[in-house]
C-alpha cells in the first residue's frame, strides 16, 4: 500500500512514483498528440514508404507543444530543424537512452531536416563531478564519455549530411552570445522555481538551464545551419524528449520571444514531442537508469550486453505482471500495465499484429503467450535482434570527428525539392 501511495515526482534530475502521464499533462500544460494530429503528421512524410514510428503510432510519444503548428509549416513547405541531446554519465549507453534518438532518427528521415545534438558534458560534470587533491577535477572524464556517447547516437542511422553532433566544452562560444541573452531574461527566483536550486546548488547549476534552452534558437548554428533559409533566425526548432526535460523548455518558451525577429513562425518558441518513461526492469514506475544499474538486481539492458546477459536479465529481473499460479495466470490473465516484458514489448517489437496478439494472449491466459515465460523469450529475441545491430553499426563508425565538424549542414528537403 505504501507503494502505491509514493508520489509522483518529475523533473529534470528525479522521476519517481508511478506515473499518471493525463496529470503530467495538466500540470505541464502541454496538449496530448491527438489522432487527427497523427493523421496529418503522416501525410507531410516526405520520404516514400515510411509510416507512423511505432512510438507515435503507440502513444510512447504522447504529448506536445505546437506540434500542429510544425504541421502548418510543413503544409507549406516550410521546414524546420531538430535539437536533441545527451548527458554523458556512463559510458555504456543503455535500451532506455536510445528512445529519443531512435524518435529523432525517425523524423530526420521522414521530414528530411537538419538537427543538431548537444552532448552536455559540463552538465554532467557540474551534477557529478568530483575533485580530489591528488589529480583535481575529473571533467576530463566527462569529456570522454561525450566521445564514447557519440558513438551510439551516430549507430542510431542518423544522416550525417543533417547532423551537427557537439560538445557544450568545444562549441560554447558559438552559443554565448544567446547563453547571455537567456541568462539576462530569466531571474534567480524564475530558475529556482523551475529547477528547485536551492543553497546547496553550485552556481555553475543555477547557469546551467541557459545553456540547454541556447540550441533551441537556430542563431546557436550561424555555420552549420547557413543553408536552412536566407534568415537563419527565423528557422523554427522541435525538440524530441522525455517529459522530465520539460521544464527547461517551458522557461525557454518564456522568454523566447526576447531572442528572435518578429517574424519567427512560432514566435521563437521551441515546440516539442514529449515521450513517456521506458520502465526499468524492476517495475513499470520511475524510469530506467544507468546509476541504479549493476549488483544483483540490475535495472537496464546495456548496449554493450552480450545475447547470453541479455537473456539472463529479462527471464531473471524483469518484473512480472503474471499471476503466482498457473491456474490464476489461466483465469484472470496477467497484469499487462505492470509486467515489464510487455511495457518493453510496446517499445520495441515492431510488429503491431503481434504486439495485439501478446496483448490478448497474455492479459487473457490464452493461446501461445498465455504466460509470463513465452512473454520473456520473445522479448529475448527481439533485444539481442536490436542490440546486434547497433553493436554492429558501432564498430563499423570509423568517421566520428567529421560529425563533431563544425560545417554547413546540407538544406532540408522541402529546400530541395
Amino acid at each position: 500500500e505504501e507503494e502505491e501511495e509514493e508520489e509522483m515526482v518529475v523533473d529534470p534530475f528525479t522521476v519517481a512514483g508511478k506515473i499518471d502521464y493525463e496529470k503530467l499533462i495538466v500540470n505541464f500544460g502541454s496538449q496530448r498528440i491527438s489522432e487527427d494530429l497523427l493523421r496529418r503528421l503522416e501525410k507531410l512524410i516526405v520520404k516514400p514508404g515510411l509510416k507512423l514510428h511505432r512510438f507515435l503510432r503507440r502513444g510512447i510519444f504522447f504529448s506536445h507543444r505546437d506540434l500542429d503548428k510544425i504541421c502548418d509549416l510543413l503544409e507549406k513547405k516550410q521546414p524546420f530543424y531538430l535539437y536533441t541531446g545527451r548527458g554523458p554519465s556512463s559510458a555504456a549507453m543503455h535500451l532506455g537512452h536510445l528512445v529519443p534518438f531512435m524518435m529523432t532518427q525517425w523524423l530526420q528521415e521522414a521530414f528530411g531536416v537538419p538537427l543538431v545534438v548537444q552532448m552536455t558534458d559540463d552538465e554532467k560534470f557540474l551534477w557529478k563531478g568530483t575533485y580530489s587533491e591528488k589529480t583535481g577535477f575529473d571533467l576530463d572524464e566527462y569529456r570522454a564519455l561525450t566521445v564514447e556517447n557519440a558513438k551510439d547516437i551516430v549507430a542510431c542511422g542518423f544522416d550525417k549530411e543533417r547532423t551537427f553532433i557537439f560538445s557544450d566544452c568545444d562549441y560554447v562560444g558559438a552559443m554565448y552570445p544567446n547563453i547571455l541573452k537567456i541568462q539576462k531574461s530569466v531571474t534567480y527566483s524564475q530558475a529556482k522555481g523551475a529547477f528547485g536550486f536551492d543553497g546547496s546548488s553550485n552556481i555553475g547549476q543555477s547557469a546551467f538551464p541557459a545553456v540547454q534552452a541556447a540550441p533551441s534558437f537556430a542563431t546557436s548554428f550561424p555555420i552549420p545551419l547557413k543553408n536552412f533559409s536566407s534568415d537563419v533566425s527565423l528557422a523554427p526548432c522541435l525538440i524530441p524528449c522525455a517529459i522530465d526535460q520539460d521544464p527547461y523548455f517551458r522557461v525557454t518558451r518564456d522568454v523566447a520571444h526576447k531572442l528572435v525577429p518578429k517574424a519567427h513562425p512560432l514566435g521563437g518558441k521551441p515546440a516539442l514531442v514529449h515521450s513517456k518513461f521506458f520502465p526499468p526492469l524492476t517495475g513499470a514506475r520511475g524510469k530506467m537508469s544507468s546509476s541504479t544499474a549493476g549488483g544483483d538486481a540490475p535495472t537496464a539492458v546495456f548496449l554493450t550486453d552480450t545475447p547470453e546477459a541479455i537473456e539472463r536479465v529479462i527471464k531473471t529481473h524483469a518484473f512480472s505482471g503474471g499471476r503466482e499460479t498457473a491456474k490464476l495466470q489461466r483465469d484472470l490473465g496477467a497484469d499487462l500495465d505492470n509486467d515489464v516484458a510487455f511495457q518493453w514489448l510496446t517499445f520495441f517489437l515492431e510488429d503491431d499484429d503481434e504486439l495485439d496478439t501478446i496483448r490478448r494472449q497474455y492479459g487473457s491466459g490464452t493461446g501461445h503467450y498465455w504466460n509470463t515465460a513465452a512473454v520473456k523469450a520473445k522479448l529475448v529475441t527481439v533485444l539481442q535482434d536490436i542490440v546486434a545491430r547497433h553493436q554492429q553499426n558501432r564498430a563499423a563508425i570509423t568517421d566520428l570527428p567529421d560529425w563533431f565538424a563544425v560545417r554547413p549542414l546540407a538544406p532540408p528537403h522541402v529546400l530541395q525539392s
